[in-house]
């Protein structure tokens, strides 16, 4: 029987999936198991690993049963898995902390904020190719280090989610170029754990695990794990990667000149590079297929909607109805802007930023309101993508839109007219699950690289192409609000002392 079916399991903060996808890309099944978040103290968050295993193992029985003729049919399995929750085992494998801090977990915020006094970015951005914050799992581990020594001493390897299950089915230990770029302790120029930024945590470098290619066969299901989750003993099981870079393949993103917008809560902006662009405002993370994935975050992307939603409405219209009131003002708001920084931003001088409407005049009414917000988070995202592409030299030619705000269509007509090129949608949604079907089926043999399975695998809906007219608005507000976004500047400090 030939091996022509992949097994591809995401590791996510809400719940494990499990998919069987076919030699076309084809989803034939998924299951999924939820897990709980485990909040111990005001911004912290947690899970536990166990947890997750064991969602993989509920997940992938349940899809086996469903499709009872995949699993000998299966070539390989490929996890991927929320990045930065950082797990520690010892050396026969027990976990030595029964939980694990979460990549939303900002119990290391002061850490962060002592290594931003001690150091400037021309110290570290080099070595760790990122600027500091709370996810880094380099400043969780000094946080482990301080106030859980036994688990950090009696650790001998560290984890993330994905590494942890692979290590329940294999036994192996080993992380991917992906995980580790993100850690804030690797080397962007040669892939390997940076001694410079490992010494200025004060860590521990024989705790970090091999750093592999995601595509690389990590090992084979063992027999334990076989019995346990159905899958057939000796399968092998590739190293992976992060969810986000997993998406980013999966949603066809993995070339220089695409670019990449998730919108959810939050707006996450990605320009596919050949190198990381290092800046004190951008993150970089390797990407699967070898390129940099430069990065940025608007943390009120759709949040900006829902914030309209509660603010004008008291949440008594649904979403739909706000978009179609949006629609009833002209392009541009007649002059009206919005700054989406409702909860600040998540990097820069200027965290403490805040949203602002600016241009009132007594002639606009709700409609300018609503649509101002939706044109300001564009606007927001097209500072940003110019930002990101005077840093790499490289012009993008088109975005590729997924996520919740990916699903309407008069955002992303302003997104395409704002950014000044199309924008394209991925049929299947399930980005994650493809890009792990994408990694599976190169390291199988079906396709000689990551980027033509990630051709052939990945469809897409109509092209969303600027309009013309709208283009021609924007392209005259957009100096008006970066001008408006420097200036605000000023306040930002004033504003804080007024609220306290």
């Amino acid at each position: 029987m030939s091996k022509d079916i992949y097994l591809s399991i995401d590791v996510g903060t809400g719940s494990v999936r499990a998919a069987l996808v076919d030699g076309t890309g084809r989803i034939l099944g998924m299951a999924s198991h939820e897990h709980e978040q485990i909040v111990p103290a005001y911004g912290w968050s947690e899970q536990k690993p166990m947890d997750w295993w064991n969602g993989v193992v509920h997940a992938t029985r349940e899809v086996l049963a469903a499709n009872p003729e995949a699993r000998p049919r299966i070539a390989a399995v490929c996890a991927c898995g929320q990045m930065h929750g950082t797990v520690l085992i010892d050396s026969a494998g027990n976990l030595t902390r029964e939980s694990a801090p979460l990549w939303n977990d900002k119990r290391t915020a002061n850490l962060v904020a002592e290594f931003e006094r001690r150091f400037q970015p021309s110290h570290f951005l080099a070595e760790s190719g990122n600027p500091p914050t709370p996810a880094w799992p380099g400043f969780k581990l000094q946080w482990l280090r301080d106030n859980d020594p036994e688990a950090y001493r009696h650790a001998v390897a560290v984890l993330m989610p994905k590494d942890y299950v692979n290590f329940r089915f294999t036994g192996e230990v080993a992380t991917d170029w992906t995980e580790a770029s993100l850690s804030f302790l690797m080397n962007p120029t040669g892939r390997a754990w940076s001694r410079p930024m490992i010494d200025l945590l004060g860590l521990d470098a024989d705790k970090l695990p091999p750093i592999r290619s995601p595509g690389e066969v990590l090992g084979r299901v063992s027999a334990q794990a076989a019995r346990k989750t159905g899958i057939a003993d000796g399968t092998p099981v590739l190293v992976g990667a992060g969810d986000y870079p997993v998406a980013l393949l999966g949603s066809g993103a993995c070339r220089p000149g695409l670019g990449s917008e998730v919108m959810g809560t939050s707006a996450i902006i990605t320009a596919i590079s050949a190198r990381p662009l290092l800046d004190a405002e951008i993150s970089n993370v390797a990407t699967v297929e070898g390129n940099w994935g430069p990065f940025v975050l608007l943390d009120s992307g759709g949040d900006a909607v829902r914030w309209a939603r509660r603010a004008f409405h008291e949440r008594a219209l649904d979403y739909s109805a706000i978009v179609d009131k949006a629609a009833e003002a002209p392009a541009g708001s007649d002059a009206l802007f919005f700054l989406p920084y409702l909860v600040g931003e998540r990097l820069g001088a200027h965290r403490n930023s805040r949203a602002q409407f600016f241009g009132i005049t007594a002639g606009h009414g709700l409609a300018h309101l609503h649509r101002a917000i939706l044109e300001g988070v564009a606007f927001a995202v097209a500072r940003h993508i110019r930002i990101m592409e005077a840093a790499s030299g490289t012009r993008i030619e088109r975005v590729i839109a997924s996520g919740g705000g990916a699903k309407t269509a008069l955002w992303l007509k302003i997104k395409a007219s704002v950014y000044g090129m199309p924008i394209v949608v991925p049929v299947e949604p399930e980005c994650g699950v493809i890009g792990g079907a994408v990694i599976a089926a190169t390291a199988v043999g079906q396709f000689s690289r990551v980027e033509d399975a990630a051709t052939a695998f990945v469809r897409y809906s109509n092209e969303i192409h600027p309009d013309p007219a709208w283009s021609d608005v924007y392209r005259r507000m957009q100096p008006v609000f970066d001008r408006l976004y420097v200036h605000s500047q000023q306040f930002y400090v004033d504003l804080d002392g007024l609220a306290q």
